[in-house]
């Protein structure tokens, strides 16, 4: 069947072995040096183990590949004792899937073992996708009397990396801005601090399909319009550190040399 996965890169991946821990599901070992998947129906491709590398090495893809199975997931869960039990339901859990969450339950009354309690508060959560509520935060600022008129910065269309032409006239010799989707809802001046004078690229990196298709193209606009430079505006999400791994990625692709700076931008809206 055809579904998510994660996809490591040998090349990036040193081997430092900080994913392991943070895939409770035990689909990931290190052998010869690398990390790699042994069990695909163990990973269920949520990417709980993506943004933990330090290399940019895992990516989640979408290809051919073994169903996953909730149960013989658990199987190897359980062997890592009560903590890794937690964090896998606990996985399960902020990432809303129900189903796979019953049949680990099932599985554990079955073996006649206690449920550990992995329920977050409403605060809580996968850093990704946890619920916020700020309302009561919101401050209005007083700027003047005066009727204040915010002109777009928008250069082009379309912004959608998917639906762009790297050959577009816009590209050539580019400042190029690349923004994962939730970056200009985070940033109340997002325009006038990141978009201005740029040419702008979106897309999210853990939820976006065809992930090698963005790579192929990004590597083309870099190697056919001479950029003057790229700056990456990212979520502090561990999931968007994958905008920076794509990028790395075309970089290599189309050997380029270009001056990128990276800006990390916290839930708040604020610049890490």
């Amino acid at each position: 069947m055809k579904r998510n996965i994660i996809r490591i890169d040998e090349e990036k991946c040193n081997g430092c072995g900080l994913c392991i821990p943070n895939c409770p599901e035990g689909a990931l070992q290190i052998i010869d040096g690398k990390a790699r998947v042994v069990n695909e129906f163990s990973c269920d491709g949520l990417g709980a183990c993506l943004g933990h590398c330090p290399e940019g090495a895992i990516s989640i893809e979408e290809r051919e590949a073994q169903a996953y199975d909730e149960k013989k997931a658990m199987a190897n869960i359980v062997k890592s004792g009560a903590g890794t039990i937690k964090a896998h339901l606990k996985h399960l859990h902020e990432h809303g899937e129900k189903e796979y969450l019953a049949q680990a339950e099932e599985y554990l009354k079955k073996n006649k073992m206690g449920i550990p309690e992995y329920k977050t508060s409403a605060g809580g959560g996968c850093p990704g996708s946890k619920i916020i509520d700020r309302r009561e935060e919101t401050v209005e600022k007083k700027i003047s009397s005066e009727e204040v008129i915010i002109s777009s910065q928008l250069k082009q269309w379309p912004v959608q990396l998917k639906l762009l032409n790297p050959n577009a006239p816009y590209f050539k010799n580019a400042d190029l801005l690349l923004a994962a989707d939730c970056v200009p809802f985070s940033c109340a001046d997002f325009h006038s601090r990141f978009l201005k004078d740029k040419i702008v690229i979106i897309f999210c990196p853990k939820l976006d399909a065809g992930l090698d298709e963005y790579i192929e193209k990004l590597a083309e606009i870099i190697r056919n319009n001479d950029l003057k430079s790229i700056m990456v505006a990212r979520m502090e999400v561990p999931c968007c550190g994958g905008m920076t791994s794509i990028l790395k990625e075309a970089l290599e692709k189309a050997g380029g040399k270009i001056e990128v700076k990276e800006v990390i931008v916290s839930l708040k809206g604020d610049i890490i």
